[in-house]
């Protein structure tokens, strides 16, 4: 049966493995394992493509034990059982779990106890971080490892050997200058991807002659190197968010380029439009509006053409002044609500009772209003809203805001109302 380059250009063993030197180098944790031959369990987890099966199986050949592969996702307890019977008649198992941030409570708490009295030494492969997606009774029986990306040097001494290897291209096919430097670039460190790369152009190209153009012309776009499930998402939706907070419209513009690739724009109006509201604020309250606006004429016209409105919303909001004043205020408020949940006083409520008619509020005198105390008397003199002073209309707001702080208010309605 045919396999894949990729496949077959797999390592058997560590020394054979590109890049991770801070993982199989001299002395390095993988490389004392096989040393001391002593192995403990793993998580393993980086971006797609940087090795992380690849390291765990080639750990195995090294130490010279069975190892078996287990994938959380689709695997089930009845596998498992197989898997835990087989490392009795051993004495030992290595497994590696692919997708190990997957495996759900029952599965976990069967392998607990072949993990803890080391029956099975596991190796698990992630693209989650483990800190945030792995139980933490998986993560205590572990060593946390990451798999970085490959570099671009690692992309290309990877490529060169595939083309000379007998079991990958066997000096069969000749490539022209710059088109192994063009498939590590938009690799985005992912060995398999550029694998697969290299692959797409032995079936196209003619006779056995690789060239630039043809690579250019059959591999459409670079590797986005994450989907939207991912960590690596995410932390592009983080880099666009910051770059926004630092008022960087080319950060901002490169993280917008990354997650467009992704195309899901319900993702990215929320977090844009979240922003917009945290950081801009009070600032730039129109910048917020059209972030609003922009994003319904993104969803009405559809990528790539939304890539343009929201581009826009996304300028202006770098570019405008900050201001946290309103988040900074309502989370102030909640913190204090916490501790001093003191019900409304009594003339605000909707149907007071007790209360003579002068002693109400009057719906009727909008001059008194900025002169009633609202806050309940404990914490009558709590400022919850600090301005920001970035922005001419936030100074605006802060001017009436001082006014009003001046004049003070009042909880003694009934003379406010002879006035």
């Amino acid at each position: 049966m045919a396999t894949t380059l990729a496949y077959r250009m797999r390592p058997k063993t560590l020394k054979n493995v590109l890049g991770q030197k801070h993982i199989i180098g001299e002395n390095a944790l993988f490389s004392q394992f096989v040393k001391k031959n002593h192995p403990m369990s793993t998580i393993l987890y980086g971006p797609p493509g940087c090795g992380k099966t690849t390291l765990a199986s080639a750990l195995a050949n090294d130490l010279n034990i069975p190892y078996r592969l287990f994938n959380a996702s689709t695997g089930n307890k009845k596998e498992m059982d197989i898997i835990i019977e087989e490392a009795k008649m051993y004495g030992e198992l290595f497994v590696i779990i692919d997708e190990v941030h997957r495996l759900n409570k029952d599965k976990q708490d069967h392998l607990l106890p072949h993990i803890e009295n080391g029956l099975l030494i596991i190796a698990g492969c992630t693209t989650a971080n483990p800190y945030h997606s792995i139980n933490p009774a998986i993560r205590s029986r572990c060593q946390i490892v990451e798999v970085k990306p490959l570099s671009h040097e690692d992309i290309i001494k990877g490529l060169q050997h595939a083309l000379t290897a007998e079991e990958g291209l066997n000096n069969e096919y000749q490539v022209e200058p710059g088109v192994l430097e063009f498939i590590a670039k938009i690799s985005s460190g992912d060995i398999r991807y550029a694998y697969n790369c290299l692959e797409v152009c032995t079936i196209l190209a003619p006779q056995s002659n690789i060239s630039l153009e043809l690579v250019q012309n059959s591999i459409l776009k670079a590797n986005a190197q994450y989907d939207k499930d991912e960590d690596q998402y995410y932390d592009t939706l983080s880099g666009l968010q910051k770059s926004i907070r630092g008022s960087d419209p080319n950060g901002a513009m490169y993280y917008l380029g990354k997650l467009i690739e992704a195309n899901d724009i319900e993702s990215l109006e929320r977090r844009v439009i979240t922003t917009a509201y945290e950081d801009i604020g009070l600032a730039n309250p129109n910048a917020c509006m059209r972030t609003v606006m922009a994003f319904q004429a993104a969803k009405i016209i559809g990528f790539p053409e939304a890539r343009i409105p929201i581009a826009n919303a996304i300028i202006d909001l770098c570019l405008s002044p900050k201001s946290k004043s309103s988040e900074t205020a309502i989370d102030a408020a909640l913190q204090s609500l916490k501790e001093h949940p003191y019900p409304a006083p009594s003339y605000l409520r909707l149907s007071p009772v007790g209360l003579k008619d002068d002693e109400k509020y009057d719906y009727n005198r909008p001059e008194l209003w900025e002169y009633i105390q609202y806050l309940p008397d404990p914490i009558k003199k709590e400022q919850f809203y600090i301005p920001w002073m970035t922005s001419s209309y936030e100074k605006a707001l802060a001017e009436n805001y001082r006014r009003i702080l001046k004049h003070g208010r009042t909880s003694r309605i009934k003379e406010l109302n002879k006035k």
